[in-house]
This record gives C-alpha cells, structure tokens and sequence, in this order.
C-alpha cells in the first residue's frame, strides 16, 4: 500500500497550490479519502473529506471556501485545491484513505505560506 503526496512548496499569501495523492496497492474505490495537515508544534488536524464515489464532501470551517477536494477514481488520485492561503495554512499535509478495515497515511508534503 502506497499513499504518495506531490505538490507541496512556498506559496505567497493569497497564492494557490494544489496537492495531489496517488494511491496504489489497494482497492482506491471502495476507500473515502481525506487530507489532514500538521502545523509545527500543533497536533495533526483534519482538513477534508471526500467520500468513495466522490459524491460527498466535507472541510474544517478554517478551509471551507478556499479548499476543495477531488478524487479520481480511475487514475486513484485524490486532490486538494488550496486557495486564498494564509500563513496559518503552513503545514504539512498528509494523505489519508480509510475504510471499516482500514487506515493508510501516506508521507506528507510541505506547504509553507510567507512572504
């Protein structure tokens, strides 16, 4: 099982960036898909979720209007569009596939908002 995130880097405020998740090793399809982030020194926080089929999602009121999260089913990616970033958007982003049976995390990227 494989989580891999792409597209982290240094943005200005105000910029966008957008993530990307490619799954491998596991049936993507049947999995709901969310990000989460980690702030230095702050606990790991829950970003977005996007159900199996794509049909539902669901953010943290601090991304909602500025985040929106995608997934496709037949290349297993799952994408996080960010923006409007602010500093506190500075984190690392982790990529997260959950079903009843199963939890995987991929590595994370860094995304870093300043001036």
């Amino acid at each position: 099982v494989q989580l891999v995130e792409s597209g982290g880097g240094l943005v200005q405020p105000g910029g966008s960036l957008r993530l990307s998740c490619a799954a491998s090793g596991f049936t993507f399809s049947r999995y709901s898909m969310r990000w989460y982030r980690q702030a230095p020194g702050k606990e790991r926080e829950w970003v977005a979720t996007i159900d199996s089929a794509g049909d539902f999602t669901n953010y943290a009121d601090s991304t909602k209007g500025r985040f929106t999260i995608s997934r496709d089913n037949v290349k297993n990616t799952v994408h996080l569009q960010m923006n409007s970033l602010k500093p506190e958007d500075t984190a690392v982003y982790y990529c997260n596939a959950r079903s009843t049976w199963a939890n995987y995390w991929g590595q994370g990227t860094r995304v870093t908002v300043s001036s």
